[in-house]
């Protein structure tokens, strides 16, 4: 290690001696290895590459976080003799400051996976946690413990947050605690806080981090937003200053967002590409909502690359699509990441600001919000600090109001979010740059959680109305099917002593979709139970159930059909509401104006409109939901519709108890087919999957088109992702065909059970 060291400045210093001649020399990795993790290099060992060093989950790289490669061959910083390059274990604050109580155990340092028991003495009261873990971003679960002695002080004791000291402590108004942290910790949140006339504290409560510690998607998505409210021309109340704010989205009003990344070289690839892909989920899931706002996107480095000026949208001149084509399509590679102008970005910023209110008026700029996110790493080294801009930003936007309280009449009409990305992150610099509403603070978030968090983000609680809403990433943890799949039921069926289970799918709060034959003749209510977890109970009783009247297993038996399946769907109205949510909510379906808002198609729209774009192709790929104990799967097949469809349907003969030899007397115009292995090789459905969901993702909304209903062959007795073989073909009923029978129950305006869907003039 010392022999690999000395050869470095060996190299550096005779780099040093032919400086004159304009000879650069490249950096060697000797000793730049780091015990128990690796590193990466953006530039291989040229001159201004970084070296990043990577350890595991619960440990960060010590001394350095990452080098510069420097034009001598030197590395900058230069490593230590005595002190090596190792993977640290992750510490958290020190939450000994708790006051009239105690900690349990005793340390003099906390690390991750350490757990802590808090105790008051007599005479106080425990809010807050009474257990925490320290976790591997370097916090601690749960919530502050403070122990108060409810002494009838106008605000209640804000504690002390682990590793920071307090000055201050009368609780009553107008009075003000300030907060400091300790050793080589940084505040992050209000250093003063101030005891408001209605009991409760101004801003939200500060943290103390390390240099390691870092942001996890909930924390993020708890903590940004209010740019998108539930009137964007209108100030809401702002309700509980302590509580957390998330982005609220409704239909109306008028929101600028301004959107800035990073590409300078202290940025890797990897890093843009995942800002890129987590600013295009963002804005696809803002108009899945039918909002529309104004955007502004640019990449920057020692110069701006504008991507869409906002003032496009003002004209007229740029699509949604086009945007998310654009951010796509632009290529790091190709652009020059020399330098970093952050002062720039807000320059730019300030300048679109000053042409909107030019082009809108000044009374009606006052109702437009605005909201910045830029994604940096907080170095520049030109253009000077942006701080005196985003103060003139703030002007802009707070109309010049100097005086607090007015100030505070416009604060929910700017936020500014700084995604800290990079391996080195400048904290000063950044959290000079925030504002918002109740707090300020800047993000540091593993880059991998950016498109979670930005999903996570929108509130949904004020749109729970509408259908087809869901996550679409894979995570761990509980309920994580249930957002991917909110829609999704099972029904269990009791008849003659057997037990029979169906699939299904949430159309409306009270109503589920399935296939006619899983409730054949003689079943009751009483024998049928649908299970749905809404937070709320998992089984739900049964008020009704109505099987289309035109579904007839026998009618064709005659014919060489021994069993017929043609309207084979239904609709079970349960005895109670089920409460939506992001875990339990109704997918969309043919024939409403809800599914038309989902497809965010424009004006009075019709039946047609809507089967045109879900069906665009002759080979249309949907999907629909399998189980094999308790795991859901998702299934991929493919719809063989035009001139695909004679050949799909002509399998059907191949089915048992059919010996017409006219295909379409077994399956009629009502049924979409899929199966087999040509083009595309798609899944089966197995024994189970009746009644359920066949459906189609568009534009992070789920439409169902059809009803899983019967299958030529039983390859799968259990559920399960099983493929088709070459002659397996599976039918399922078009909704586009039974619009009439939905709307008939679905629709019906003349009763107070239940909330009617908005149904078109098919």
């Amino acid at each position: 290690m010392l022999f690999s060291i000395h050869w470095s400045w060996l190299a550096a210093l005779s780099c040093l001696f032919t400086m004159g001649e304009e000879v650069w020399c490249d950096c060697t990795e000797a000793g730049m290895e780091i015990e128990g993790g690796d590193y990466v290099l953006t530039r291989q060992l040229k001159r201004d590459s970084r070296l990043i060093y990577q350890c595991p989950e619960g440990y960060y790289p010590y001394p350095a976080l990452t080098r510069l490669c420097q034009p001598n061959g030197s590395w900058k910083p230069v490593p230590k003799r005595f002190l090596r390059q190792r993977c640290q274990r992750v510490e958290c604050p020190d939450p000994t400051v708790l006051e009239y109580g105690n900690v349990s155990p005793p340390q003099e340092r906390y690390f991750a996976d350490n757990e802590t028991t808090y105790e008051c003495y007599s005479g106080h009261k425990l809010r807050g946690s009474s257990r925490r873990v320290c976790l591997p971003n370097g916090k601690w679960s749960g919530s502050t413990p403070i122990c108060s002695n409810d002494g009838g002080d106008n605000c209640a004791d804000p504690g002390i947050p682990p590793g920071a000291s307090r000055i201050g402590n009368i609780f009553e108004f107008d009075y003000t605690v300030k907060y400091t942290c300790n050793s080589n910790l940084f505040l992050v949140g209000p250093s003063e806080r101030k005891c408001q006339e209605n009991g409760q504290w101004t801003g939200q409560e500060p943290a103390c981090y390390y240099r390691h510690t870092y942001d996890t998607p909930l924390e993020v998505s708890q903590a940004f937003g209010s740019s998108i409210r539930e009137s964007l021309t209108m100030l809401e109340p702002a309700g509980d200053t302590q509580e957390g704010r998330k982005i609220r989205i409704s239909r109306n009003g008028t929101l600028n967002i301004y959107i800035a990344m990073d590409i300078s070289e202290s940025i890797e690839n990897n890093q843009v590409a995942q800002a890129k892909e987590a600013v295009t989920r963002l804005i696809s899931k803002i108009a899945s909502f039918s909002v529309t706002p104004n955007y502004d996107i640019a990449f920057f480095s020692s110069e701006i690359l504008e991507v869409v000026s906002i003032m496009n949208f003002f004209n007229g001149k740029i699509k949604l699509a086009d945007v998310k084509k654009r951010i796509e399509a632009f290529d790091v590679s190709r652009q020059n990441t020399a330098g970093t102008n952050l002062c720039l970005v807000f320059k730019k910023i300030l300048e679109k600001m000053g042409a909107i209110k030019e082009r809108v008026k000044e009374e009606a700029f006052k109702e437009h919000r605005h909201a910045i996110i830029v994604f940096t790493d907080g170095a520049y080294n030109m253009g000077g600090s942006p701080t005196p801009t985003v103060r003139r930003i703030k002007n802009m936007v707070y109309m010049n109001h100097t005086s607090e309280t007015q100030s505070q009449t416009r604060e929910d009409y700017l936020d500014i979010y700084i995604f800290a990305i990079g391996a080195e992150i400048f904290e000063d610099d950044l959290r000079a740059l925030t504002v918002g509403a109740k707090g300020k603070h800047y993000f540091k978030l593993q880059i991998k959680d950016l498109s979670q968090t930005f999903d996570e983000m929108i509130d949904e609680e004020d749109v729970k109305g509408l259908c087809g809403l869901h996550k679409e990433y894979e995570a761990s943890g509980k309920n994580s099917e249930r957002k991917r799949f909110p829609w999704m039921t099972f029904v269990f069926i009791q008849n003659q002593g057997q037990s029979v289970t169906c699939s299904g799918s949430l159309v409306s709060p009270q109503f589920v979709l399935t296939a006619a034959h899983c409730l054949p003749f003689g079943v009751t209510e009483k024998n049928v139970k649908v299970e749905i977890d809404d937070g709320q109970g998992r089984v739900k009783s049964v008020k009704t159930f109505i099987v289309h009247p035109k579904f007839n297993v026998s009618l064709k038996a005659h014919a060489g059909v021994k069993e017929f399946y043609d309207y084979d769907v239904a609709l079970i109205q349960l005895m109670e509401d089920v409460h939506i949510s992001n875990i339990a909510r109704p997918i969309c379906i043919p024939g409403t104006q809800e599914t038309s808002d989902a497809l965010q198609l424009i004006g009075d729209s019709t039946c047609q409109q809507q089967e045109q774009l879900l069906f665009k192709d002759n080979l249309e790929r949907l999907a629909f939901l399998t189980k094999k104990g308790n795991q859901v799967s998702e299934k991929d097949i493919h719809a063989k519709l035009g001139s695909n469809r004679d050949e799909c349907i002509s399998h059907a003969l191949e089915a048992e108890g059919i010996t017409t030899k006219k295909p379409k007397d077994a399956v009629t115009d009502n049924f979409l087919c899929t199966g087999g292995r040509s083009p595309y090789r798609d899944h089966i459905a197995c024994t189970g999957d009746s009644g359920g969901a066949v459906f189609k993702n568009y534009e992070h909304r789920t439409v169902q088109v059809a009803v899983v209903s019967w299958g030529t062959k039983i390859l799968c007795k259990s559920g399960g992702v099983v493929e088709s073989d070459d002659s397996s073909r599976d039918f399922h009923i078009n909704l586009f065909r039974v619009t009439g029978f939905l709307k008939s129950i679905l629709g019906r305006d003349d009763q107070d059970d239940y909330a009617p869907l908005t149904f078109l003039k098919c």
